[in-house]
């Protein structure tokens, strides 16, 4: 009995010391993947023979589902059907996908290396919702893009099926996991999410495990103007240096002078307490477009007032008619043509 009980002892050791894959080390992004998508594990790179040999460990259990406390969704509802290899041409852009910039080169690199190590992970999709046999991605776009340009015929992939609120959590954490994606595509990727799915922004902070005043002052960014939208996705500012400028009336002037004078945040927040000193315009300028005002009123016989804003560096023109003679002769001058 005794060396039966050793024999079973050491059966168990020698199966806990089984090698399986490698999981990279799992950022703790509140439900996140692991929750969305079971225990379907990040494998890391491997390289040669490993890397061809290679394949997810997707043992999960379908039976189990949690709630989570506030949201109420389940944690586990995505399910597995299958791994598989799928031609290339028969899986899609995910709609949802919040990352809108994939920058060539480093495309580029990856399809050198998918051209000579295969594609390690596979991609993450789902059937497709209006085609049969064709599939869209959740996770994987710069893989599936890369395969392409290494003109790969098809690729591997885990099949998972879920619906549409999945599919949009699943591509906005996995993007966030991976800091894929610029401070303005995250908070247009938390829009997105509220606006589609009604949720609370304490509830989408959760699921994505970010804090709800991270949430609340990414989303904020969106309020700023386009051109310093630009600025903050193309990494010629950050975060820390525009929050100041939310709702700052001379938002866009004092962002150029950021980004300009190359002030750190801290620099930035005391340049929008002090504001815009407005230059004052001399006596010799005020001469100047008095003079001008003349000459152009003199030309067309009516009265004439020149505006111009140093700040914006832009001005006006105000020509004013007192019948319709005199506009049709301002549009005549300005046109050749009368009315």
């Amino acid at each position: 009995m005794e060396k039966s009980d050793r024999s079973r002892q050491n059966t168990k050791n020698t199966e806990k010391k089984t090698p399986t894959l490698r999981k990279t080390s799992e950022k703790g992004l509140g439900r996140g993947l692991k929750a969305l998508l079971g225990d379907v594990p990040a494998l890391t790179a491997l390289s040669g023979e490993q890397a061809d040999n290679a394949a997810p460990n997707t043992n999960q259990n379908p039976e189990k589902t949690e709630k989570t406390e506030k949201t109420g969704i389940s944690a586990n509802t995505s399910t597995q059907i299958s791994d598989q290899i799928v031609a290339i041409e028969k899986i899609e852009p995910n709609p949802w996908q919040p990352r809108r910039h994939f920058a060539p080169d480093e495309l580029n690199e990856l399809a050198d290396s998918i051209t000579n190590h295969g594609i390690i992970q596979p991609l993450l999709v789902r059937p497709h919702p209006d085609k049969s046999d064709h599939y869209q991605l959740i996770a994987g776009e710069r893989r599936w893009r890369a395969a392409q340009l290494a003109q790969r015929h098809d690729v591997p992939v885990v099949i998972r099926d879920t619906n549409e609120q999945q599919a949009a959590e699943m591509a906005l954490i996995e993007n966030i996991q991976r800091q894929d994606l610029n401070i303005i595509e995250e908070a247009e990727g938390y829009q997105r999410l509220m606006a589609e799915f009604d949720y609370k922004q304490e509830d989408l902070a959760q699921v994505v495990g970010k804090s709800r005043s991270h949430l609340s002052n990414t989303m904020r960014l969106l309020t700023l103007p386009d051109k310093i939208k630009a600025m903050l996705a193309g990494s010629e500012l950050s975060m820390g240096q525009v929050r100041p400028l939310i709702g700052h009336q001379d938002a866009l002037a004092l962002a150029n002078m950021i980004k300009t004078r190359g002030l750190n945040a801290r620099q930035a927040e005391q340049l929008v307490k002090k504001g815009i000193t407005k230059p004052q315009t001399s006596q010799q300028e005020d001469a100047d477009l008095k003079a001008m005002e003349k000459q152009i009123a003199e030309q067309l016989g009516m009265t004439v007032k020149l505006a111009f804003d140093h700040k914006t560096l832009s001005g006006r023109v105000m020509i004013s008619c007192r019948s319709l003679d005199q506009f049709d002769a301002i549009i005549g001058k300005l046109t050749d043509k009368k009315l």
